[in-house]
């Protein structure tokens, strides 16, 4: 389920206990410049669950050093141990463009970028002086005992090939179709046989359906079918609030 960014953050909350209440798996976090932050909403997210597994899907690597997005991380993944999922990505060039952020080649900085912060957050020390990326003997005090998964939000082929080489899954982000997705999974797997990898990544799609529990069974069949692992609903920006589908997971437990 997401919490869209329309929603003041003072709903956050009632959001969050309902999700837990009704068995939501995962609820997912925007980071839409200039709403809530997203990492801040995480944390109260997670504080306020006991089991909810909290994504943000995505941070805007632009907006932050890939060390302090790294320490963010780490220190969210050590509060709550398998509980928290990381997403990274481009950002919205012309809001990048807004806040004096946006750079000439957004993969390269992508590719850099999640390479360093993945190493830290298993524990290695980094150097790396690329493009736009310098990190001088940087390792984290407190990496994860159990790392998060890192996952890369990618629509054209080339920033899906990026996910298959360089993270741990891919985010579909809204309007995506099952179609899209069987167009998709070639390109992600291409880069995983090019980096020579052998672990599966996580494939997650952000998807808009109605809101009665047959609607979310059949959306969730038809994108699992399509190679989605996880399928995460959402509300439309029209009417953003997450608490109608939420009640139809509940009435789908119930049964």
């Amino acid at each position: 389920m997401v919490f869209r960014p329309q929603s003041a953050p003072e709903r956050l909350r009632e959001v969050v206990l309902s999700a837990e209440a009704a068995g939501v798996a995962e609820l997912w976090l925007w980071e839409d410049c200039f709403a809530q932050g997203g990492l801040t909403s995480a944390a109260a997210a997670l504080a306020w669950t006991q089991r909810l597994r909290v994504g943000v899907g995505l941070l805007p690597v632009p907006l932050r050093n890939p060390a302090l997005a790294a320490m963010e991380i780490a220190t969210l993944a050590r509060l709550f141990p398998g509980r928290f999922v990381p997403g990274l990505g481009h950002g919205v060039l012309d809001w990048m463009g807004q806040v004096g952020s946006r750079v000439l080649s957004p993969m390269t900085l992508l590719r850099e970028y999640t390479v360093a912060v993945r190493g830290l957050l298993h524990g290695d020390t980094v150097d790396v002086d690329g493009r736009y990326v310098h990190l001088d003997d940087v390792a984290l005090d407190w990496p994860p005992r159990q790392v998060p998964p890192l996952l890369l939000g990618a629509r054209g082929p080339k920033t899906l090939r990026l996910a298959g080489e360089v993270a741990d899954g891919v985010i579909l982000d809204s309007g995506v179709t099952p179609e899209m997705v069987r167009a998709a999974r070639p390109e992600i797997d291409a880069g995983t046989v090019a980096a020579r990898r052998t672990d599966p990544l996580r494939v997650v799609a952000f998807v808009e359906v109605g809101t009665s529990a047959e609607q979310v069974v059949d959306g969730a069949a038809a994108y699992g079918e399509a190679g989605v692992d996880v399928v995460v609903f959402q509300a439309s920006s029209e009417d953003p609030d997450a608490e109608p589908l939420i009640a139809a997971c509940a009435a789908l437990g119930r049964g």
